[in-house]
């Protein structure tokens, strides 16, 4: 006699428990009430229906998805693996659980396929050199399929493209090669500029012949100081025939 309101109190107990939800700041529920979809409550005391509503939950925070490398054959015909990291948050709970199943598992597969699609469209020195121009046409991409189920895309990242052994080879002797043209331009430039210089001291210089004798006994200083070197003192041949007559 004295169970059966024992049982029904504990069963009472245990429906109000379960009807009691809690949600933090970052989180929303998302209501059921027999099935049907009444609406979006929280973050604080959510106190559920018994029985007649359910709640799903969805966390508002961004979410980091890692995309593993994926099999890219870029639009000059160069096979390369590429991976890739995805910012995304939730902002509208409701359609993120009414119009798709699992919202982050079909972000994924949406991120992996967008990835192959958009990445075949350059070329491999595209690909390398526009990494913000491709991350910027991934993120515009995903958003745009994303949206219908309440999904922000923040960004998108490429992390590392694999490039085959050969490939690498070759681009490094492509960048060796560009750095040695570099390396002759910027010489030929100091030789010109050099040139261009001694051509206007020389014009100086033949203005006035002083200049010259002046220059002259710097430069015998100059020589003057190390006495390992041996000097010779060039004369013209007037001066030297003048020397024998005397």
């Amino acid at each position: 006699m004295f169970q059966l309101p024992l049982v029904l109190l504990v069963l009472i107990v245990m429906l109000l428990i379960n009807s009691v939800k809690i949600l933090r700041e970052y989180e929303r529920g998302v209501i059921f009430r027999l099935g049907r979809y009444t609406g979006v409550r929280g973050p604080g005391l959510i106190i559920l229906v018994p029985v007649l509503e359910k709640m799903v939950k969805v966390n508002l925070r961004t979410f980091v998805m890692d995309v593993p490398p994926q099999d890219v054959i870029t639009k000059d015909n160069v096979s390369v693996k590429v991976n890739a990291v995805v910012y995304f948050r939730v902002m509208e709970p409701s359609k993120a659980v009414l119009e798709v199943e699992d919202f982050y598992y079909a972000t994924s597969q949406l991120a992996q396929t967008t990835l192959r699609s958009i990445l075949g469209q350059f070329e491999l020195d595209e690909m390398l050199s526009n990494r913000e121009k491709i991350n910027h046409d991934l993120q515009d991409v995903l958003d745009s399929q994303t949206d219908p189920w309440g999904v922000k895309i923040s960004a998108v990242e490429m992390k590392h493209v694999d490039l085959p052994t050969e490939m690498q080879r070759a681009m490094a002797k492509q960048a060796e090669a560009e750095r040695e043209r570099r390396a002759k331009i910027i010489n030929a430039d100091g030789e010109m500029q050099s040139a261009q210089k001694l051509h206007e001291a020389s014009e100086i210089m033949a203005q006035n012949p002083l200049t010259i004798q002046i220059r002259y006994l710097q430069t015998l200083n100059q020589i003057a100081n190390d006495k390992t070197n041996t000097i010779v003192f060039p004369m013209s041949l007037d001066n030297i025939t003048n020397l024998f007559k005397k």
